[in-house]
């Protein structure tokens, strides 16, 4: 473990030695990769919203029995079973509980008075004000750059802008891999960096091999933005499954979509009127049609099928821009020891300053 530190407002709120996150990425962020990046001193989060409550509990035990650091769960807000996934955080002592889309002010209220920190993932400077004004402890702020679900501004427009704007810890997300980014991220004004396709090459990473020799074989711009897998924007790897996607009408993008709606179902162990009204609550939430609620459906069949099945001829593989400049798979141990050692560098390498 690195003995480099850099203390900040997000390594004293969480308890971790080094101000980094690992994001809660689905069908990714499972129980060994969020072990290990707590172990290496950093803060992992595990993915929920493609496990069943059941499944959540066992992997949060798992972790728990690999580690005593702390560590996280990302889950959805709008979830129909949001509230029994909150209690499973809130009963086995969770330190952290972050989320893609804006808690609500009753649920944050829940959580802190549990003693759970909670970190909502924002894409706005308007998001961010809401959730510190509901009591959130700090806020995940993602920039165009990075993986997954995105907007267009970039993190370098996007970060100075919340951290002016709000009084809590920000953590920058979009375009860090490594210890240059951190310092960069700290001069802006943040508390840490949060960093999704850099954790998912790592060799505690359980993403099939093949997988990730696609990502490592990838340039900056072989990463994409479509909107053509959930009907919103997503950035991921260009892959000829990507391009068959952006050909195809709408009418067999509806029809994909039923499909892997069903196939999820079944994988999730939800009933249809739960998955009616985690889509009801989606369409208020984002004010998307039916069509796009249908269409997102695409997306946790398609990502498992890369992410665990390695299929990377019918898989959607989520890409932050970053894939294109990394070329290893280190553990995270070496991954954040290394990360610290070059944000040591990068402060020693400034100039002084009269």
């Amino acid at each position: 473990m690195s003995d480099v530190t850099i203390g900040t407002r997000l390594t004293e709120l969480v308890g971790v030695r080094h101000p980094v996150v690992q994001t809660g990425m689905g069908w990714v962020a499972g129980p060994r990769l969020v072990s290990a990046t707590a172990n290496a001193g950093a803060l992992g989060i595990l993915a929920s919203a493609t496990m069943t409550v059941d499944q959540l509990r066992s992997a949060v035990r798992e972790v728990k029995s690999r580690t005593d650091a702390p560590f996280g769960v990302n889950l959805r807000a709008d979830a129909g079973d949001a509230a029994e996934r909150v209690r499973i955080i809130i009963d086995e002592g969770v330190k952290v509980a972050s989320f893609a889309l804006a808690p609500s002010r009753e649920l944050i209220a829940r959580l802190k008075d549990a003693g759970v920190v909670v970190i909502p993932s924002i894409g706005a400077r308007r998001h961010a004000e809401k959730v510190a004004a509901w009591g959130a402890d700090a806020v995940i702020v993602q920039g165009g750059e990075g993986g997954g679900h995105t907007g267009s501004v970039a993190t370098t427009v996007l970060l100075p802008q919340v951290v002016d704007a709000v009084d809590i810890p920000v953590v920058a997300a979009g375009g860090f891999h490594d210890g240059r980014g951190l310092v960069a991220a700290l001069a802006y004004g943040a508390a840490g960096i949060a960093m999704g396709t850099r954790f998912l090459l790592t060799s505690d990473s359980t993403v099939p091999d093949a997988v990730k020799a696609r990502y490592l074989a990838a340039a900056v711009t072989d990463v994409t933005v479509t909107t053509k897998v959930d009907g919103l924007p997503h950035r991921m790897l260009r892959t000829e499954l990507v391009d068959a996607l952006e050909r195809s009408g709408r009418a067999s993008s509806l029809l994909r979509a039923v499909r892997h709606a069903s196939a999820f179902r079944r994988e999730s162990g939800m009933s249809w009127p739960q998955m009616v009204r985690d889509g009801l609550a989606m369409k208020h939430g984002k004010d998307l049609t039916w069509s796009q609620i249908l269409l997102a459906a695409n997306t946790p069949m398609l990502l498992k099928a890369s992410m665990v099945e390695g299929r990377t001829d019918l898989g959607v593989m989520a890409s932050g821009q970053v894939a294109g400049l990394i070329d290893d798979l280190p553990s995270c141990a070496e991954l954040v020891d290394r990360l610290m050692a070059e944000a040591q560098a990068a402060l020693r390498a400034l100039p002084a300053v009269d």
